[in-house]
């Protein structure tokens, strides 16, 4: 009895398998409600069986991390200062999470949800399947599995740094009192599943499951944040090895650019052509709770939306309009447009029967810059597919501007410029899709940009930020501390867009000469009540580690210890 008091949070994902899998079941992807009770030694009895049971691993195993408390939109996206408002997440922006934060536990659960619920496929497809079942049946699967394991843990190790490594079940309940492993060996795991996943998945394959493209793009991000993690100079064969992998997806998989980048971001479009690997969320009257994506009543307000939602507050940053104004082409007119409510915008897919929606103008004392993406309208713009807390908009884990940003970071590797060839085209690919300025060369600096505006609010900045902090630490230091606006309120009527096409903002309570301040905060000061300042540092970039296992696993709070692997390369 002492070792089960002593079970920690990651015993208790472990046995979550049969439940997942049952709940999950379908013959129809996403489709289905299932019916009926099993166990592994007679569910792996077809084809079919052995594709629902992967079904989970789409939906909800994520849903911890995605929509229960929204922490990956609060880790990804608010920490990374893509948005803000002080009562939504307003820590992860101040870097003020602690242990006891609700969101951080939610994470790890969830993470070691996906980790647990891949692990057991593999095993139990591996021993539990009968004849009747292909072996690309069970290719798929298996591959599918260590796809999906290898991104949990490439979140964990962006999130907390070394993480607890472990790949069978039955072990870890026997066992559940377990050291943190290091991060170099959470990547070599990593490396191994997502090789593992080349091998196995298809080339093609349908109805939005991953293909063997998903996973090469996937190892191709992989390798470039460990070619610079922990070393001042990137590793230049694992640059090499990321720029083909891109390449070969480029060139190979078929995908392609979406022509229209708000496109992205409609239900209609969840199969799209950039798509590579998707949260694929099943929605009424097929879904049960935990298989649907919530976040459209976190984002939503009554004025763009009937289902019953309660979001409206966050505004873009000071970093997002400033970002936005570079370009002095359209100042980026596109891409935020898709992104962030655009005062004088007019939406033609939210009350579409109605002629659309334009968002207010600051002159009415209500235009701001509300989030855009995972706001997708009323139920008669999605079909009759949307209900509260239940959006049928997936959320993207990749696509293929990924990969194109992805190309052209390694293939600047090392370098201060990168003056032409094909990584410089990926990059220009991007931006001439986005209709702004084409680039002779690109920096760092350039990349860090181009990333922050094409993915803004799709829950990645934060998790870019950390790898490049482990390659180039005193740089995103500074970038941090000295060139992001962190914990400025911006509100109704602060933002106007002005007659040049670029953006204009006022902070909230900030006025000089009993007017409102526009477009500086040279000057502000307030008292206490609406600004936070923020300070980061070497110590604060993690996570701490959710307080209920830490008090229940000592080792949570002791060195990483390396991780056997059962092949004599234990680091």
């Amino acid at each position: 009895m002492k070792k089960i008091n002593n079970i920690n949070t990651i015993v208790v994902v472990a046995l979550l398998f049969v439940i997942l899998v049952v709940s999950g079941c379908s013959s129809d992807f996403l489709d289905k409600t299932p019916t009926g009770t099993y166990t592994a030694d007679n569910f792996y009895i077809s084809d079919a069986a052995v594709q629902s049971a992967v079904d989970p691993l789409y939906n909800r195993a994520w849903f911890g991390f995605h929509s229960q408390s929204n922490a990956m939109w609060a880790i990804g996206s608010l920490r990374g200062n893509d948005a803000y408002n002080a009562y939504n997440h307003g820590e992860f922006v101040h870097f003020q999470t602690t242990s006891l934060t609700g969101e951080v536990g939610d994470a790890w659960r969830s993470l070691y949800t996906v980790v647990s619920l891949s692990s057991s496929l593999i095993t139990n497809i591996k021993n539990n399947c009968t004849a009747d079942v292909t072996q690309k049946a069970k290719d798929e699967a298996i591959g599918t599995a260590y796809l999906m394991r290898a991104t949990a843990y490439f979140f964990m190790v962006r999130t907390w740094g070394p993480v607890i490594l472990y790949e069978d079940n039955y072990d870890i309940v026997k066992d559940p009192i377990r050291p943190l492993n290091p991060e170099e060996d959470v990547f070599k795991f990593i490396i191994r599943d997502l090789r593992k996943a080349c091998e196995l998945l298809p080339e093609t394959n349908g109805n939005g499951r991953v293909s063997v493209y998903a996973a090469k793009a996937m190892l191709a991000k992989v390798l470039l944040a460990h070619s610079g993690w922990n070393k001042p100079t990137r590793d230049e064969g694992e640059l090499a090895e990321c720029v083909s992998l891109c390449e070969d997806v480029i060139d190979h998989s078929g995908a392609s650019l979406m022509p229209k980048y708000e496109d992205l971001f409609k239900y209609q479009n969840n199969l799209n052509s950039e798509s590579l690997y998707a949260m694929r969320w099943r929605v009424a009257p097929s879904y049960i709770w935990g298989s649907q994506n919530a976040m459209v009543s976190e984002l939503s307000w009554g004025d763009v939306c009937d289902v019953g939602c309660w979001g409206h507050d966050l505004c873009a940053t000071i970093d997002m309009i400033n970002l936005y104004n570079l370009d002095p082409l359209n100042h980026d007119a596109i891409r935020r447009k898709a992104t962030f409510f655009i005062p004088g915008e007019h939406y033609d897919y939210i009350h579409s029967a109605t002629g659309g929606y334009t968002y207010p103008k600051a002159s009415d004392n209500t235009g701001w810059m509300q989030v855009k993406k995972g706001v997708v309208g009323c139920k008669e713009d999605n079909d009759g597919n949307l209900s509260q807390q239940n959006s049928p908009l997936h959320t993207y884990i990749l696509r293929l501007a990924d990969v194109y940003l992805i190309h052209a970071e390694a293939s600047l590797g090392n370098q201060a410029e990168l003056t032409g060839g094909r990584g410089l085209e990926s990059f220009n690919a991007i931006r001439k899709r986005a209709g702004v300025e084409q680039k002779d060369k690109i920096t760092f600096l350039d990349i860090i940009n181009e990333r922050r505006l094409e993915f803004c609010c799709e829950y990645q900045t934060w998790f870019e930020m950390v790898s490049w902090f482990r390659w180039q630490p005193e740089y995103m230091l500074d970038y941090f501390n000295n060139h992001q606006y962190r914990g400025y309120l911006i509100n109704s009527g602060g933002i106007r867009l002005n007659p040049d096409g670029s953006l204009s903002y006022h902070v909230a309570f900030f006025q000089i000469g009993g007017q409102d301040a526009w477009d500086t905060i040279e000057g502000y000061t307030d008292d206490g009540q609406h600004f936070t300042p923020t300070v980061v540092t070497k110590n604060n970039v993690f996570i701490p580690y959710p307080e209920t296992d830490r008090l229940r696993n000592h080792y949570l709070s002791e060195d990483p210890v390396p991780y056997d692997f059962g092949d004599g390369s234990s680091e």
